[in-house]
């Protein structure tokens, strides 16, 4: 930069004042009054009385690792009940219950069983595990074993083949929702 640049700077810059810079200091949050948490408090308690999932952590009977499970409704075909047995139905949904605490697994079967309804699905997976080499063997197993029959929408379950998880796992036959039963029968129906 030559002298005269350096006087077009400073001629050009002389009316330019410094910003001066406010102190730079860290808020605290204001905490929640009183009022406030008791008002979360009863929206909370208000959610809790209107969980509409009546599956219960109490009183489980328990299973061992290795058991098989198997349930089925008066009413459903012997040959259906063996086809869901042998894994020969489509899955179409699966739930991991793996590393989940028993009310966590709670909360994820009953939403679990609610979409599929909600979608349509007939055969679905539900991964548990064994829990052997746990303080409380088969806990999850147990519960899953439990839970299920208190599904009205729950026609059948069976431990699954070992491809798809042995003892470890179990296959679900769900109701068909009242659409599918209709288009069932109208393609039926149309036949004869």
């Amino acid at each position: 930069m030559t002298d005269k640049d350096e006087d077009i700077f400073l001629q050009e810059m002389r009316d330019v004042k410094r910003i001066k810079l406010d102190d730079k200091v860290a808020l605290q949050k204001d905490k929640p009054s009183e009022q406030a948490l008791a008002k979360r408090r009863e929206a909370a308690a208000q959610r809790a009385r209107r969980d509409t999932n009546f599956l219960s952590a109490e009183h489980i009977d328990p299973v061992k690792p290795l058991d098989i499970l198997a349930f089925k409704r008066d009413g459903v075909q012997h040959g259906v009940y063996k086809n869901l047995r042998l894994g020969k139905y489509r899955i179409d949904a699966r739930l991991d219950l793996h590393r989940m605490t028993v009310d966590q697994a709670r909360g994820a079967l009953y939403q679990f069983v609610r979409d599929c309804m909600a979608h349509d699905i007939r055969c679905a997976l539900i991964t548990h595990g064994k829990g052997e080499g746990r303080d409380t063997p088969a806990l999850l197993k147990s519960c899953v074993a439990n839970w299920l029959p208190q599904f009205d929408d729950v026609l059948a379950f069976h431990s699954a083949q070992k491809h798809h998880g042995a003892s470890g796992a179990t296959y679900v036959l769900l109701k068909k929702s009242e659409q599918k039963r209709q288009e069932n029968w109208e393609k039926h129906s149309r036949r004869k």
